[in-house]
Parts: C-alpha cells; structure tokens; sequence
C-alpha cells in the first residue's frame, strides 16, 4: 500500500541539514527545537532508516539521509510552487483586449505567453473585432486596453507603429491583372476605403468580388486567387503574399497602430501588458 511522505517532517529534516543544526533550524521554521527533533525521529520511523549521524559536533546525513537530501530538496521546490500558484491572490482576474484580427500576428501570441508566465491567475480575454467597434466597447467599458488601425492619432490613443499597406494576393497569383480588378474585403474594414480609393484615383476599374463580415471569406477567396485585397505588410501569413505589381497598382498609405487604455484599468498586470504591446509593436523584442 502506497504511504505519504511527512512534508513538514521532511522541511524540518532539510532545513536542519542545510542550517548546520536542529537550533537554527528550528529559529528558522519558527518551532521548538523539541517540535523539531520530533519530526526527525517520526521522519526516520517512518522511512525505517537513520538519517542523521549525531555523532560528534553537530550534524551530517547518513549515507540513506544523504540520498533523502536530494529528493527532499526537489519534493520541497515542486510542493512551493504549487502552493504559491494555486493559493497567491496578489493578482487575479480578467483583463479585456482589443485587436483588430489583422494586426493579431505576429505579436499577440508571445505577449499572452509573457503575460501567463509572470501572472498565472490573470486571465487575458482577446477580443478581436474592427477598430471602430473596438473603440465603442472602450467607451462602454467592455475593454481594457485596446488596438486600433487608423489614419491618425486621436487624443487620448498613442501611437505604438506606423505601418505600410500593401496590396496582397494568392501565391504566385495573376488576379491582380484582370481588369476589371476584383476585390475581397469586409464590410467594416477600415482599409478597404483606402483601397477603393487609390483605385479610383489612378483610374483603374474594380468590383467587390466579395462583400462579407468574414475575415476567413476574404482569405479564402483571395487565397484561390479569384481577387485581391490590402493588409499591412507586418501581418502577412499564410496563403497570402505582396503583390509585386511593378507600378501597375497605385500605392496605399500608411496606417497607424494605437493604443487606447481605460483609465480605470490599473494594476501591475495591465501595466506590463501595455508595455509588452509598446515594445512588440515598436519592433523591440521581447522574452516569451
């Protein structure tokens, strides 16, 4: 039948051997030194060895204690780190943020890798929906920190990023050449009157092959090369790549990336979570 190790006998057993001696010991745990000399000896009864040699001046394992030393140490180091993680309420709870979906790679996934790893009970929900939306759930107090997509920086946003707009299209694809030029873009999306346009400033005929609330439609339809569409250049993945157009598209402007927090989001978890998005989307690199 399985038995259980006495961990408060085993603390006592390695904190006398690491402190030199059952007084320091038991200063350092807070106990007698009878409450701990207790615990060795229902330690060794337990195990069926002698742990201790008390010969002489002080106190040196045996060679059995020796080996329980080792295993001690590690039993120890593994039951603090549960405990710290399953009982430390320092900082719990949810933080809301906001990415529009075209932005979310390649930066998110190492930010709420960092933020897990440093604060294990804070809960990050990922919102990801436009821009404008993402701006009314702020005013609502439905998020906390927030990515935004614009042609400028409105008060109370910070600019973390300028990045170019750039046509993209399937891989190795031609539908950039038909003419009519046919589009694929959500509804919403804040680039695609940007698009429409630089088109209709440089004369060149287009449609809206696809005209949905599905950012998966639009990469779809673009990836079986059947239209194209504009992303900025830093978030491009997957079956999508810049069209090399030599001139034959006009250029798309810029967009800036912002950061709106609430002011009533406060806390160390929050502040960090900023500072990772300023750094990550600044182009500094961070540790995940």
């Amino acid at each position: 039948m399985p038995r259980n190790l006495d961990v408060t006998a085993l603390r006592s057993f390695v904190t006398v051997l690491e402190t030199g001696g059952v007084t320091r010991a038991a200063q350092q745990l807070h106990l007698t030194q009878s409450a701990v000399s207790m615990q060795l000896k229902r330690l060794e009864e337990a195990l069926g060895q002698p742990l201790l040699d008390r010969a002489g001046r002080g106190v040196s394992p045996t060679a059995h204690g020796e080996q329980l030393l080792a295993y001690g140490r590690r039993i120890l180091t593994l039951n603090d780190e549960v405990w710290d993680r399953m009982t430390d309420k320092a900082f719990e709870g949810e933080i809301r943020l906001g990415v529009p979906h075209d932005i979310v790679y390649p930066h998110i996934p190492g930010i709420l890798r960092r933020i897990d790893r440093e604060f294990p009970r804070v809960k990050v929900q990922l919102i990801s929906s436009f821009t404008l939306k993402l701006r009314e759930m702020l005013d609502q107090g439905d998020a906390d920190l927030i990515l935004t997509t614009e042609d400028d920086t409105p008060h109370g946003a910070e600019c973390v990023a300028t990045q170019a707009l750039v046509w993209v299209g399937a891989k190795a694809g031609t539908a950039w050449r038909n003419r009519p030029l046919r589009l694929a873009f959500e509804r919403k999306c804040l680039f695609r009157p940007w698009a429409v346009e630089a088109l209709d400033r440089a004369g060149i005929a287009w449609e809206m092959a696809v005209d949905t609330s599905s950012s998966r439609t639009v990469e779809a339809t673009v990836a079986a090369d059947l239209a194209i569409h504009a992303m900025l250049e830093e978030s491009i993945s997957g079956p999508m790549e810049p069209i090399v157009h030599g001139g034959a598209l006009p250029d798309l402007p810029s967009s800036r990336i912002n950061l709106y927090r609430s002011p009533v989001a406060t806390g160390e978890p929050i502040d960090l979570l900023t500072e990772l998005v300023r750094q990550s989307y600044g182009g500094i690199a961070i540790a995940a």
